[in-house]
């Protein structure tokens, strides 16, 4: 019996789509796999808006790897204060990150885009428009998160 209705290509697809839908990496990546832990599109759009362009525009951790590490905490995140329950959601974030950097050199958003540094923090999104997507490797990054979290969802699955 299967734990979720899972499509690695499909949930890739999904979250490319809603990135070039004007969606923020984070949220593409979470929006991906709403449905697979009941909550709602708007919900996940709220939860993940805030980690858009490496947490709020100031380049840190990419937003896609901020979505995913959202999603290892809907799969196995625990309201337990026991260091060892949260040490095994870490564990799978670790896991997570690493299978990340080593696709894409590294899981911090200035890195990926290749800035020397931060921008300064300007609060304004970029325009989405044809040179922004062309120049950009996001889409590719949240092709990355969405294919490692689905392969991932997908070894856990039990045989038909």
């Amino acid at each position: 019996m299967k734990k979720y209705s899972l499509n690695i290509d499909e949930r890739v697809n999904r979250g490319v789509d809603l990135f070039m839908a004007g969606h923020n990496c984070a949220q593409s990546v979470v929006g991906a796999f709403a449905d697979i832990y009941g909550i709602s599109f708007s919900l996940a759009m709220r939860m993940a808006a805030s980690f858009g362009a490496g947490i709020g525009r100031q380049r840190l951790t990419c937003g896609a790897v901020s979505g995913m590490c959202l999603l290892a905490g809907l799969e196995n995140g625990s309201a337990d204060i026991d260091p060892r329950v949260r040490g095994v959601n870490y564990a799978l974030v670790q896991q997570l990150c690493d299978a990340f950097r080593a696709e894409n050199g590294s899981i911090t958003c200035a890195e990926l885009l290749g800035m020397k540094k931060a921008l300064a923090n300007s609060a304004v999104p970029s325009e989405r428009n044809a040179e922004y997507y062309a120049k950009r490797p996001c889409a590719r990054m949240v092709a990355s998160a969405c294919r490692i979290f689905a392969t991932y969802l997908d070894s856990l699955q039990m045989p038909d």
